[in-house]
C-alpha cells in the first residue's frame, strides 16, 4: 500500500538508491533477447566497435534505472507515467559498473480534469561509480491525491 500521496511530495525533494553492479552475462542476456546489436550482444565483434567492448543496451540501462528507482520511489501512490522528455544516455554502461538511481522532484500541480490526482515532473538520473551520468530524463507522472475519508 502506498504511503505517500501527491500532497506529501515536495518540490526539490531528492532521493538516491543504493548501488547495483552490472554483470557482463546479464548485459549479454538482455541484448541477445531484446537489442541484438553486435556491440551489445557479441563480445568478439564489440571489440571492433567504437566502444572496444560490450556495452549495455540503452533499453537495458533504462530498465536498470527503473529497478533501482523502485527502491526510492516505490512508496509513492503512482497512477502512471505519461511522458519522458530529454531522454539521454551520455555515457555507456560497461560490465562491472556500479549504478545508483537519483530522483529529483522538479514541479507539481493539481490535475485540471481529475481531482483524484496530481501531475508531477521528476528528473531521473542513473549514475555510475565515478558519478558519471549514464541515463537521464525528465518524466511527467500522475500521482494519486490522498483519499477523502468520511468523518
Amino acid at each position: 500500500m502506498p504511503q505517500r500521496y501527491y500532497e506529501d511530495l515536495a518540490i526539490g525533494e531528492i532521493a538516491e538508491s543504493s548501488e547495483r553492479a552490472v554483470a557482463l552475462e546479464e548485459m549479454l542476456e538482455f541484448a541477445r533477447r531484446y537489442d541484438p546489436q553486435y556491440f551489445h550482444a557479441d563480445p568478439e565483434a564489440a571489440k571492433a566497435s567504437i566502444f572496444g567492448e560490450v556495452i549495455a543496451s540503452g533499453i537495458h540501462t533504462a530498465a536498470l534505472w527503473r529497478q533501482l528507482d523502485a527502491s526510492i520511489s516505490g512508496d509513492i501512490a503512482w497512477v502512471c507515467g505519461v511522458a519522458w522528455e530529454d531522454v539521454r544516455w551520455p555515457e555507456a554502461v560497461r560490465a562491472g559498473d556500479r549504478l545508483r538511481a537519483r530522483f529529483e522532484l522538479l514541479a507539481k500541480r493539481p490535475s485540471r480534469s481529475h481531482p483524484d490526482r496530481g501531475v508531477v515532473e521528476v528528473r531521473y538520473t542513473l549514475l555510475n561509480q565515478r558519478d558519471a551520468v549514464v541515463f537521464t530524463c525528465r518524466s511527467i507522472n500522475l500521482v494519486a491525491t490522498r483519499p477523502v475519508t468520511a468523518d
